[in-house]
C-alpha cells in the first residue's frame, strides 16, 4: 500500500533535486526525509533517485513514478475536499475540468454566475486540465463536467458529450500594415508573410497544425514568432511583428493597433465540447450541466 506522505515527500525531492531544500519545504530535518525514500524505493523494489556527492537526481524509472505521482496527489486532494464538502452538506459541491477557451468564449463564467444565483453556498473547484486528463478525471468521478476542445470518441462507454461553441478564426494584423486597408483579403496576399503562430500547450502537434491548415487555404506562412496564448500574439500584432489567427470571441474591444479582417475561404476556428459521465451522481451535477448546455452556440 503506497503511502501518500511519502509520496509527497518523493516529490518534492524530486522537484528540488536537494534533500535539504526539500526538507526546508517539508519543514523536517533531512535525516529522517532521506529515511522515508529509501523507505519508499524498497517498499517498490525501485530505484527512483541517482545519488552524487554534489546532487540527487531522477532514474529513469523515477521520472515516470513522478508522473503518476502527480496525478495520484492530485485526484487524493480532490477526494479529501470532497470529503470535506459532503461533511458540511453542500451537495458535494462541483470539480469543473476546463481549457482556457471556456473561459474567454464567456461559457463557463456565465453558468458558473447563473449557479451562484441558484446556489450561492455552493463550492466549486476549478481544474485547467489538457482533454485526456479530464476524460481520466470523469471516469475516476474527480470530475463531474470536463470542457475541452475535442470530444471523447462517440463510441466511448462512459462518456457522453455535446458541441458547445464553433468559434471561427479571424486574421489579426497591425493596423500600419499594407493589407489592413484591404476589405477583402486573398489566400495569395498572405502567402509568405511574417507569422506569429499561436501555441497550444497541450498539442505537440499544434505547429504542423497550423501550417497544414495555411497551406490547404492556399498560403505558406512564415513564422517569425510563437505566442502561447492568444493575448500574447495579439500584442504581438500590436508591436507590428506579425499576422495572426485569432478566435472571434478575444476580439472583443480590440487591441488597439490591431487590424482584424475575416477570412471565408479559410474555414478555421476552435470548437469547444462539454463531455460528462453516463451516470450522474448528484442532482446539483445534472442541473449545472443543464446550465453549462443552455449557453451553448447553435449557429
Amino acid at each position: 500500500m503506497l503511502d501518500l506522505r511519502q509520496l509527497r515527500y518523493f516529490v518534492a525531492v524530486a522537484e528540488t533535486e536537494h534533500v535539504g531544500r526539500a526538507a526546508e519545504q517539508l519543514h523536517i530535518s533531512q535525516s529522517p526525509l532521506s529515511r522515508q525514500i529509501a523507505q519508499l524505493e524498497k517498499n517498490l523494489g525501485l530505484t527512483l533517485f541517482e545519488r552524487s556527492q554534489q546532487r540527487i537526481r531522477l532514474t529513469s524509472d523515477g521520472r515516470v513514478f513522478l508522473t503518476e505521482a502527480h496525478a495520484l496527489l492530485r485526484h487524493a486532494d480532490r477526494l479529501e475536499n470532497l470529503g470535506r464538502r459532503l461533511g458540511r452538506g453542500e451537495e458535494g459541491g462541483l470539480c469543473i475540468g476546463y481549457v482556457a477557451d471556456a473561459m474567454h468564449t464567456g461559457i463557463l463564467p456565465t453558468a458558473l454566475r447563473t449557479l451562484r444565483d441558484q446556489r450561492p453556498g455552493i463550492h466549486v473547484a476549478l481544474y485547467d486540465q489538457e482533454s485526456a486528463e479530464q476524460f481520466e478525471g470523469l471516469r475516476q468521478r474527480s470530475l463531474d463536467i470536463a470542457l475541452v476542445r475535442t470530444p471523447p470518441s462517440e463510441d466511448d462507454p462512459d462518456l457522453n458529450t455535446a458541441p458547445l461553441l464553433r468559434d471561427p478564426l479571424l486574421l489579426a494584423l497591425p493596423a500600419e500594415h499594407p493589407l489592413a486597408g484591404q476589405e477583402e483579403l486573398t489566400p495569395g496576399a498572405l502567402d509568405g508573410q511574417p507569422w506569429i503562430a499561436v501555441g497550444d500547450s497541450h498539442d505537440p502537434a499544434w505547429r504542423d497544425t497550423f501550417v497544414a491548415s495555411c497551406v490547404a487555404s492556399g498560403f505558406t506562412p512564415d513564422i517569425r514568432l510563437d505566442a502561447a496564448d492568444p493575448l500574447t500574439a495579439l500584442g504581438l500584432v500590436a508591436s507590428g511583428l506579425g499576422l495572426a489567427l485569432i478566435q472571434k470571441s478575444m476580439m472583443r474591444g480590440t487591441t488597439d493597433g490591431v487590424a482584424v479582417r475575416e477570412l471565408p475561404w479559410h474555414g478555421g476556428s476552435v470548437q469547444l465540447w462539454a463531455a460528462w459521465h453516463r451516470v450522474d451522481l448528484r442532482p446539483v451535477v445534472a442541473s449545472f450541466r443543464e446550465t453549462v448546455l443552455a449557453g451553448r452556440d447553435d449557429a
